[in-house]
C-alpha cells in the first residue's frame, strides 16, 4: 500500500477515529526538464538578486510580502510561528450539510481516508452513518502549517476528504456581466434543447480520455525509436455566426442523430457535490 501523506484522527462530537490520508488522484502527463539545446544537458536555475545580479545562497534568503508595487515587508520565521495554529493532527468535522447545498466551485483535490490499525470498526460506523444521512461533513485541519477547509463524504466503501476553498477565495459572479435570456426565441430554445437531449448519455468516465497526453506519448515513443509519428490532424472548429444560429443548431442536430429516432433520454445530471456524497448502496 502507498505511504500515507498524513496521519492523525478524524473527530466529530466526542468521537475520535485514527486515520491516514492517501492521494486519490494521479497525474499521468509526462514531465519535462529544461535542457541546453547545444549539448542536451539539464539547466540549473539560480536565485539571482535583481539589484546586483549576483547569485543568492539559500541561507541568505528571507520571505517578503509586497504591500506596494516594489515595496516589501520581511516576514520572519517568528511571524509565521506566531500566526500558526496548534498542530492537532485532527480533522475536526464542524457541521454535516446537505450535499447539494455546496457549490461545486468550492471543491479542489480529493484524498482517501483510510482507518489506522484499530480504527476499522469506528471508521465503518462513521461511513455508514454519513452514507445514510446523505450529508457531507465540513471539517478543518492543519496540513503543512496551513489550515484547510475540507469535505468528508462517502464514495462506495471509502470516506473521501476533498480539499475545499474558503468563501473569500471564490470570485463573485456579480463582478461579470452575463447575457439575459430575454432575447431567446422559443424555436431556438426548442432546437437547442433537442440537441442537448440527442446527446444525452449515462455517465461513463472511462470514455473521456486525455487525447493530448496520448498524442504526446506516441510522439515521445516514436522519437525514442528514431521514428516520426504522423498524427491525424484535427479539423479547426469554425466560429458560429450569431445570425446563423438556427442553421448551426439544425446542422448539429442532424450530425448528432437527432433527426433520427430519439434516443432513450438519460436522467438529468445531478450536481457534482450530491453525486460525490452518494454511493452504491
Amino acid at each position: 500500500m502507498p505511504r500515507a501523506l498524513w496521519k492523525g484522527s478524524i473527530s466529530f462530537g466526542l468521537v475520535n477515529i485514527p486515520i491516514e490520508l492517501h492521494t486519490a488522484v494521479h497525474n499521468h502527463r509526462p514531465k519535462f526538464r529544461m535542457l541546453h539545446a547545444k549539448d542536451k544537458s539539464p539547466v540549473r536555475f539560480e536565485r539571482v538578486c535583481i539589484r546586483d545580479g549576483h547569485p543568492v545562497a539559500w541561507e541568505d534568503l528571507v520571505k517578503g510580502y509586497e504591500y506596494e508595487k516594489g515595496h516589501f515587508l520581511v516576514v520572519t520565521k517568528e511571524d509565521f510561528k506566531a500566526a500558526a495554529l496548534e498542530k492537532t493532527r485532527t480533522i475536526d468535522i464542524i457541521d454535516f450539510v446537505k450535499a447539494d447545498e455546496i457549490d461545486d466551485r468550492f471543491f479542489e483535490t480529493p484524498y482517501y481516508l483510510l482507518p489506522a490499525k484499530g480504527g476499522e470498526r469506528a471508521y465503518a460506523l462513521l461511513r455508514e452513518a454519513v452514507r445514510e444521512s446523505g450529508r457531507v461533513g465540513v471539517a478543518k485541519f492543519i496540513l503543512r502549517d496551513a489550515q484547510h477547509l475540507a469535505a468528508v463524504e462517502v464514495i462506495e466503501d471509502a470516506l473521501v476528504l476533498t480539499m475545499m476553498r474558503f468563501a473569500d477565495e471564490l470570485v463573485d459572479a456579480t463582478s461579470f456581466e452575463f447575457p439575459s435570456e430575454s432575447g431567446i426565441r422559443k424555436p431556438e430554445l426548442d432546437m437547442a434543447k433537442a440537441l442537448v437531449n440527442s446527446l444525452a448519455a449515462e455517465w461513463d468516465p472511462s470514455k473521456y480520455t486525455d487525447q493530448y497526453r496520448e498524442n504526446l506519448l506516441r510522439i515521445i515513443k516514436g522519437k525514442l525509436k528514431g521514428k516520426k509519428v504522423k498524427l491525424e490532424e484535427a479539423a479547426e472548429p469554425r466560429q458560429a455566426e450569431v445570425v446563423d444560429l438556427m442553421e448551426r443548431l439544425r446542422r448539429s442536430l442532424e450530425q448528432s442523430g437527432g433527426a433520427r429516432a430519439p434516443r432513450t433520454r438519460a436522467q438529468p445530471a445531478k450536481r457534482a457535490g450530491k453525486k460525490r456524497a452518494k454511493s452504491a448502496a
